[in-house]
């Protein structure tokens, strides 16, 4: 028997990561590897003993390591840096590592440390790699045998196992996935999922999406299921074929799962499909606004975004899906190019305080590579580097229309006030939210001793908390004119509380940026106006400057120690380049 464990990286603090709601709701991460547990089942069970380690979950250590014959990851952009501690690991320990999903897919060629790359869609030559490499004879990379740009070589889903959710705890996470199907029949000029899954999107089978859910509800699941498709409408004709089955499914079980997913914005143009899904058990999708400027939807190709006949076809789709019971979550991109008028920031804020869209994830566009964007940005010569794929990451990869410092002030001022110190037009848009949220009529939203701990723990951080008033006046105002939507504002009020300190967290991060900078230049001056330096000034001033930088990040949460340890080291290393003697920098700094 191989003894093989499955290692998914960690994910830095992040928008929709939810790391400050589960302080109330006690769960250890977001969602469950999906990748690596649908890999995972295409081990064959008679040679390969399987472990899986979620990051998120749990820490990775060098006796994690012992007596394994590989180690298997599947990374995003965003867990780069993750990935390469592990790397760093199997190194040490001389572990084999295989790397794949959407990141060494696209970036496999600056990933050093890799014994083998899997790349794209794994499930049509997994096997292959498996017998190479019980033989020895493994090759470095491996992909698909096909083109994106020729549909019909794309696999089909039908063969796809199902995901061995046996090797997870679902109590860890705050929802499950599963996947329906791959693909979007949009090519977004900035997005790298018709790269990554091309524009044809291909679906499971009616049966195996039910056996998923019977798998999910065997190991004891009931709550949230997250359909992580690139766009749940992307094939009307499925979508239709399987929704039936599952309100079938959900009526046997009495409805244990809430289901959500991401979808275009002309879902609400379907006619019926919306109140289809809703009797399915749907009560949330996620769609991406991206920009209210004409302009910048036709710059980017988001034409799925447009109706001619109809100037107003955003805020109209939005209430509209709210009418049925979907509560709709958003994705706005400030600096699109077309979307450069000075009061381009005023007027997202008034649209989502208009649309009362709670949830609006609202960040700076960040160039992917392999998309159209990309290609645009290298000839026009306006890439800075790669993405980082952070979304709480104020920083620009790229040459902006409008000027750099104006995006990213107008960005700060559009994040600060969604989500202000006192959560005043939060809690207002989810208030207009719940006011035009169709009470769902088949799902069952009772209280467990879960959820109770949950509101508990709500009611003594945030009655306390700077957004207290709001907050009571909020619930107060669910309870006597919506009290059915009360189960709806708590979970609202909790995420206000984790969009709030992201968002302090982002800001004060940026700042302590820009203080670094400006040290920087304290110390050029310094150095300029010193007429006989001396080995006592120098370190004088030195000592002064680590005491205001300790003051400066000792207000910032431990949640983003990390990434400020990564700018410091990149400031002493630049400004090392300055001094005028030789010393080691640690007799410097410490």
């Amino acid at each position: 028997m191989y003894n093989v464990l499955l290692v998914y990286p960690k994910f830095p603090v992040s928008f929709w990561g939810g790391e400050f709601t589960r302080e109330m709701t006690r769960k250890k991460a977001n969602m469950p590897p999906l990748g690596l547990l649908t890999v995972a089942a295409l081990f064959p069970r008679d040679k390969y003993r399987l472990r899986l380690i979620d990051m998120n979950v749990e820490p990775l250590g060098p006796q994690d390591l012992n007596g394994i014959d590989m180690v298997c990851t599947s990374t995003m952009v965003v867990q780069q840096e993750s990935l390469q501690d592990v790397i760093t690991l199997c190194a040490d320990r001389n572990v084999p590592i295989v790397a794949g999903g959407p990141h060494p897919t696209s970036f496999h060629d600056s990933i050093p440390g890799v014994s083998h790359f899997l790349l794209g869609e794994v499930e049509g030559y997994f096997q292959y790699f498996l017998s190479d490499w019980e033989r020895g004879q493994a090759k470095p990379v491996y992909q698909p045998e096909y083109y994106s740009d020729n549909p019909m070589t794309w696999r089909t889903l039908e063969k796809v196992p199902l995901p061995r959710y046996d090797l997870i705890d679902p109590k860890n996470y705050q929802t499950m996935c599963l996947q329906f199907s791959r693909g979007c029949p949009f090519d977004c000029e900035f997005c790298d999922i018709t790269v990554l899954y091309g524009r044809v999107p291909r679906t499971k089978t009616n049966a195996q999406v039910i056996a998923e859910m019977d798998l999910l509800y065997k190991v004891g699941w009931r709550g949230n299921i997250f359909f992580v498709d690139d766009n749940f409408i992307g094939n009307k004709k499925r979508v239709r074929e399987v929704l039936p089955e599952i309100i079938v499914w959900q009526q046997v079980h009495s409805y244990p799962f809430a289901l959500n997913t991401e979808a275009s914005l002309n879902l609400a143009k379907i006619e019926g499909l919306p109140e289809l899904m809703v009797q399915a058990g749907y009560d949330m999708v996620f769609t991406g606004i991206e920009s209210i400027s004409l302009r910048a939807l036709k710059q980017t190709s988001k034409v799925q975004n447009i109706d001619k006949d109809d100037p107003d076809f955003l805020l109209h789709a939005v209430k509209k899906l709210q009418s049925v019971g979907l509560e709709v979550t958003a994705g706005f991109i400030n600096g699109l190019d077309g979307d450069n008028d000075e009061d381009t920031f005023d007027r997202q804020i008034a649209f989502i305080q208009q649309a009362g869209i709670a949830t609006a994830m609202t960040g700076l566009l960040t160039v992917m590579r392999a998309t159209r964007l990309y290609h645009r940005m290298q000839e026009e010569q306006r890439l800075l580097g790669e993405s980082s794929g952070n979304n709480v990451s104020i920083s620009l990869n790229y040459i902006p229309e409008m000027p750099a410092n104006m995006l990213i002030a107008g960005y700060k001022r559009v994040i600060g006030s969604l989500y202000d110190k006192h959560l005043k037009n939060y809690f207002d848009r989810a208030f207009t939210m719940i006011k035009r949220l169709q009470p769902h009529p088949y799902l069952k939203r009772e209280l467990h001793w879960t959820d109770l701990r949950a509101i508990s723990l709500s009611l003594l951080k945030q009655t306390f908390s700077a957004h207290g008033k709001n907050y009571l006046v909020f619930l107060l105002k669910v309870v006597l004119r919506r009290p059915h939507h009360l189960a709806t504002a708590v979970s609202a009020a909790v995420k206000g509380y984790h969009f709030r300190k992201i968002t302090r967290n982002m800001l004060q991060v940026h700042s302590f940026d820009l203080f670094l900078e400006q040290e920087k230049e304290k110390l050029l001056v310094f150095l300029d106006n010193l007429v006989n330096p001396t080995r006592h000034d120098l370190q004088q001033f030195l000592a002064n400057l680590r005491e205001d930088i300790e003051k400066k990040r000792r207000r910032i949460n431990q949640r983003f120690q990390a990434d400020i340890e990564v700018k410091l080291n990149n400031f002493y290393n630049h400004i090392t380049d300055y001094l005028p003697w030789q010393l080691e920098k640690e007799k410097i700094y410490q």
